[in-house]
């Protein structure tokens, strides 16, 4: 007689719960994914255009490391599909004299994890990069072979893959009814469109909704910050600022400036870090802030004079799903042990989607204990 599959439920479509529900379906189980919007969704933490995939992380953490296996699974999953979602424009880190002790501590741990990485003197970024102004800077940090990924492309193309190779996708639009998750004495899921999904473990990768569905066990340990996104028009006939001749750079000097040159044709992509003002997922308006884009504005005249009075061609409002202390969580249910939640991205969780799956996969699948960093406990 054949072994009964494990029956594995996966609550949201996201660079989270696509790619666990792909690694779960590839270790045996039998496994059913649904999502309330669909997977790349405007209101999801994993939609829009793009998103930066890079191994400079600081030293002593576990994301290097995670970044390091992603990158080659997003090849081999990209040679698998033929398709095409990893950009390596190369990823450059802008490091000021006075506080580098961030990139200086991640060094060791990109040596250690054997992403290629070089590190340039003021002199030497001056030369291979003159149409940015490095005024504060020291020296960086540049990653060659890391870069963009074309994020709501890629959560499709993961559902995609996943209904390609058995995975069951029927609620393409239901939602979770969790007003009973907490108790873990539940027996199925109850959805939206008065269904229910019975299975025998369930990882919920909800997002900026984590903490509503479990105001307990999450509550404000996942806190959901408005992000603006803006993109600049480069000026006409002009590729200086293009992908061909700019990476992926990141500017660690006062706010924590980043960008994305090209963006296919989208314009010239820029971003501050810093964690906005709390944000209501499905029902927030998204409008850009004002002040947010003065800042933009003020920053690219002065680090890319040549896009000085660029004008803004589009703009996005998106979340971040904080932790007090950026880590992600993965963790069993405290009253429920064949329940997992995976969530707090923290503004920097996309990248790392396959290698995360394929790691949750193997805790659900055997039942192993996740890293202390990640759990609730901490």
């Amino acid at each position: 007689m054949t072994k009964r599959k494990i029956h594995v439920a996966v609550v949201g479509a996201g660079a989270f719960g696509g790619w666990t529900a792909l690694y779960l379906l590839r270790g045996g189980a039998r496994v059913t994914l649904i999502d309330a919007w669909g997977p790349g969704n405007s209101r999801a933490s994993s939609g829009g255009e793009t998103r930066i995939i890079r191994g400079t992380y600081g030293p002593d953490q576990p994301y290097t490391e995670l970044a390091a296996r992603a990158l080659r699974l997003w090849q081999a999953n990209e040679r698998k599909w033929k398709r095409q979602f990893l950009y390596r424009i190369g990823v450059l880190w802008m490091a000021a004299g006075s506080d580098d002790g961030w990139e200086r501590g991640s060094l060791a741990m990109l040596k250690n994890s054997k992403i290629p990485h070089q590190r340039l003197s003021t002199r030497e970024l001056v030369k291979r990069w003159p149409q940015i102004n490095f005024e504060g800077v020291e020296w960086g940090i540049f990653e060659p072979e890391s870069g963009f990924l074309t994020a709501r492309e890629a959560c499709r193309g993961v559902v995609e893959a996943f209904i390609g190779e058995g995975g069951t996708y029927p609620y393409q639009q239901a939602a979770v009814r969790g007003d009973d998750l907490e108790s873990g004495q539940w027996k199925a899921l109850r959805l939206s469109d008065r269904s229910e999904l019975r299975a025998d473990r369930y990882v919920f990768a909800c997002g900026p909704w984590m903490g509503r569905l479990f105001p307990q066990t999450i509550g404000n340990k996942i806190r959901s910050t408005q992000q603006d996104v803006f993109f600049f028009g480069t000026p006409a006939g002009d590729s200086r600022f293009d992908e061909c001749n700019l990476p992926v750079w990141a500017d660690h000097r006062g706010r924590f400036m980043y960008g994305i040159p090209g963006n296919q044709g989208r314009g010239f992509k820029i971003a501050d870090d810093t964690r906005g003002p709390d944000f209501d997922p499905t029902y927030g308006e998204r409008k850009i802030s004002d002040e947010r884009l003065r800042l933009a504005r003020e920053y690219i005249a002065f680090r890319f004079p040549g896009m000085k009075n660029a004008p803004l061609v589009e703009a996005r409002v998106c979340q971040y799903e904080q932790t007090p202390d950026s880590h992600f969580i993965i963790d069993r249910h405290p009253s429920a042990d064949h329940v997992w939640l995976l969530g707090g991205g923290s503004g920097h969780g996309f990248k790392h989607g396959p290698a995360l799956g394929e790691l949750v996969a193997k805790l659900v699948l055997e039942e192993r204990d996740p890293k202390p960093y990640w759990r609730l406990a901490r």
